[in-house]
């Protein structure tokens, strides 16, 4: 849009007036990504981006007055054909919909938010699938919102309007006369309706239909292009990026707080590590994101190869959501935010995200399955070398904690040491003059705590070299910049373990690991 100099303009806005919102629903719009400002910051914000003689005002009680009367005239109409729409539908139907826009008058009379929930569903049938008709939803709160069971299922609609825009076909249901029945897909061969809305009634003309499509649905594979859906080695930092994952898991990791675990059989890029060596002994960096370590059942579950994402849900998202999750099952996650939170990856669900379950002969899936089958170890630099043990065979940190045939045992692995307690090559002898130190370590797998004493230490640092060369070693070793306080980025190296338990009573849950046959020999 072009605007001739001296035009005028009109901006309508939504901002904050003097009393609201309230701090809650403040940072509940926040959340959303939306950052309303009062009247007088929004003026000096278009002052600022180069408009003149800028007049903002508040004109809430306008908006309101309005609302009002489109609400009270509605309310009228409706009560003035009571009869007729009880004989319909109805008294109970009638009813409700009283209460609800009674309801609306309160909080438009009262100025609070009298936003609607949306969903957006994509929908395809055997005449147009190449590309998925958008359908926009309607309803005041979550539960009046279509839960669809699983992709595929089949959706009724009545009385949607159907509108083009810009070349795309798209429909909106109003939640004032539409209506939906959702059935189950291509596995269900019952013709009753699993979840409906208010309106819905279900009609002998439809089941032919629903037949139709189940049998069409068996045959039908969608096509997805593999770039749009990264591979997890491939992801990026504080980027939105569709996924094709295995749910592996999910729990609450606190109270209204789920964590989702997923997998693509690949590896996930390492981070740099931004955590100050010294603050290791009060902020020692977490294991895992949740806040307590999965049980060892649950983790003999997982995996051994390739990353396992943690994924969570905005707050207001969880409980709508929960009812799709199903452990075991391919799902693809569409525009998932993703962060590093201590170094580890974290995938969001935001109100943008979508979540699609999808068929173990999806293209897409085959491609994820065959490459987990490829898996490959990082090549670790030739920092350290193994003393006695050049003849064992790497395996990852999953298979070290998974491992159930006896408590003690060796093994070897490639790893980041991601930090060290102590951090200072003066504080590594104890006061008997043996070394006693606990090494982070991890790779693409996991996390665990290391320990590193007496002639183990000996032989990692070479005897006991003096302290500018014990602290160049352990530079060396925990990725440690010229720069003070730089982020780090440890090397891959190859260090020997081995697991014992601390309690005889309890040997799983006291066990315990520690480096040995392990020795610093070069800079790269």
């Amino acid at each position: 849009m072009w605007l001739k100099p001296g035009g005028k303009i009109l901006i309508t806005d939504y901002c904050k007036s003097a009393g609201s919102p309230s701090l809650e629903f403040d940072e509940y719009i926040k959340k959303g990504g939306y950052y309303p400002h009062d009247i007088k910051a929004y003026r000096q914000m278009l002052e600022d981006a180069g408009f003149d003689d800028v007049i903002a005002e508040d004109r809430t009680d306008r908006v309101c007055l309005s609302l009002k009367h489109t609400l009270q005239q509605e309310l009228d109409a409706l009560e003035n054909k009571k009869g007729d729409f009880i004989r319909d539908f109805s008294e109970e139907d009638y009813n409700e919909i009283v209460e609800r826009w009674k309801a609306k008058q309160t909080r438009g009379a009262s100025r609070e938010q009298m936003w609607d929930l949306c969903c957006c569903m994509r929908i395809i049938d055997e005449t147009n699938h190449q590309i998925a008709m958008a359908v926009n939803i309607f309803e005041e709160n979550v539960e009046r919102l279509p839960r669809v069971a699983a992709v595929g299922d089949v959706i009724v609609l009545c009385c949607v309007e159907v509108k083009s825009f810009k070349g795309e076909v798209n429909a909106t249901f109003d939640k004032r006369f539409s209506s939906f029945g959702l059935y189950k897909g291509k596995d269900g061969d019952d013709l009753d309706p699993y979840h409906v809305s208010s309106y819905f009634h279900h009609i002998r003309e439809d089941e032919s239909l629903i037949v139709k499509l189940r049998k069409w649905l068996m045959n039908f594979q969608p096509h997805e292009d593999s770039c749009n859906f990264p591979m997890l080695r491939e992801i990026k930092e504080e980027t939105s990026v569709n996924l094709a994952c295995k749910i592996l898991h999910f729990c609450e990791a606190a109270k209204d707080e789920w964590i989702i675990f997923a997998w693509d059989g690949t590896n996930t890029p390492p981070n740099v590590i931004c955590s100050k060596l010294e603050e290791e002994i009060n902020s020692p960096l977490p294991l895992q994101l949740e806040p307590l370590p999965l049980s060892r059942e649950v983790l003999c579950t997982l995996p051994v190869v390739g990353s396992i994402l943690r994924m969570t849900f905005d707050a207001d998202l969880v409980k709508s959501h929960l009812h799709l999750l199903n452990v075991d099952k391919w799902v693809k996650f569409m525009n998932m935010r993703l962060k590093v939170a201590d170094g580890l990856w974290l995938g969001v669900f935001t109100p943008q995200s979508k979540l699609q379950y999808t068929p173990n002969e999806d293209g897409l899936i085959v491609e994820r399955q065959r490459l987990s089958e490829e898996w490959l170890f990082p090549k670790p630099s030739f920092i350290t070398e193994e003393v006695n043990q050049d003849h064992a065979i790497p395996v990852t940190l999953m298979t070290v904690l998974t491992h159930s045939e006896v408590v003690t045992a060796k093994f070897k692995c490639v790893v980041r040491v991601v930090a060290a307690t102590p951090c200072q090559a003066e504080n590594l002898l104890s006061s008997t003059g043996e070394y006693r130190m606990r090494l982070t370590l991890e790779d693409s797998t996991a996390r665990i705590h290391a320990f590193v004493t007496a002639k183990d230490g000996e032989v990692l640092f070479d005897g006991y070299p003096d302290i500018d060369e014990l602290t160049r070693k352990l530079n060396i070793l925990l990725g440690v910049n010229e720069v003070k306080d730089a982020p780090r980025n440890p090397p891959w190296v190859c260090v020997c373990l081995k697991s014992f338990c601390v309690s005889k009573t309890d040997v799983w849950s006291s066990r315990t690991f520690k480096i040995f046959d392990t020795k610093i020999v070069g800079d790269t």
